[in-house]
């Protein structure tokens, strides 16, 4: 049995199906993410298929049915576009990670309220361009992977206990967590993370004023972030939107 349900939503993908309509990929605020089918969305003169857009934030209305695996959506209502995104090349690249991020790492049907609200919130903060693009990323990304139970454990030496480790050169194992410089010896290195790097994750993970930096430790940040989902995914394959937007 079908039932009628409203709900906010995020277009993280569309593509064409059939002669006429279209298959998008949202995440909602009730229902986690799902797939849902906009019929003659491709016509000229269809109002859903022109708003359901990648990167738009919607009301949406749905037929839903459990047992089927794409929904049927009925109506929608743009509540925020980001134009501002769409037209600067970073912006773009930076908020196309988020939605491939949240579009392959997360699990179907599986609500997450806190996350919703945070990937909205991001996107604001990088239409509203008050803080560097890649450094609103990187908060996000950290947030990211808190929300999806791989928070990064930063705070002192995984084996000793050491806290105040920020002004030497640390190891990073993906198993174990951070290495102080003593540590470090004993276990596989899997990323160096220097004082500068060490701070800016600090002050990225603890939302803090981030002191001025070079885009190189951003940069690198981004990676070390990245080459840990690689290991604990082995199905992910890096964020490719980085290579689209190069």
């Amino acid at each position: 049995m079908s039932e009628i349900i409203k709900t906010e939503a995020l277009v993280l993908s569309k593509l064409n199906y059939g002669d006429t309509s279209s298959i998008t990929c949202l995440y909602t605020k009730d229902f986690g993410k799902l797939s849902a089918i906009i019929k003659g969305g491709r016509s000229p003169k269809s109002k859903m298929g022109f708003i359901i857009d990648p990167l738009n934030h919607l009301q949406i209305i749905l037929y839903k049915k459990d047992t089927r695996e794409i929904q049927l959506i009925s109506g929608a209502d743009i509540l925020s576009h980001f134009s501002r995104i769409k037209q600067d090349y970073n912006k773009l690249k930076y908020s196309y990670a988020i939605l491939e991020l949240i579009k392959n790492l997360t699990v179907d049907h599986e609500a997450n309220v806190k996350l919703f609200r945070g990937i909205i919130r991001i996107l604001s903060l990088i239409e509203s361009a008050n803080d560097a693009d890649e450094v609103l990323f990187g908060r996000f990304f950290l947030f990211f992977l808190k929300e999806t139970g791989f928070e990064l454990q930063i705070e002192k030496c995984a084996v000793c206990g050491k806290t105040n480790t920020g002004n030497s050169e640390l190891s990073y194992n993906y198993e174990i967590g951070i290495l102080c410089i003593e540590c470090r010896q004993n276990f596989l290195e899997n990323f160096r993370i220097n004082a500068e790097l060490f701070n800016y994750l600090q002050s990225l993970k603890h939302s803090k004023q981030v002191d001025k930096t070079n885009i190189e430790t951003s940069e690198r940040a981004i990676v070390f972030m990245e080459k840990f989902l690689l290991h604990h995914f082995p199905e992910f394959k890096g964020i490719q939107s980085f290579q689209l937007f190069k």
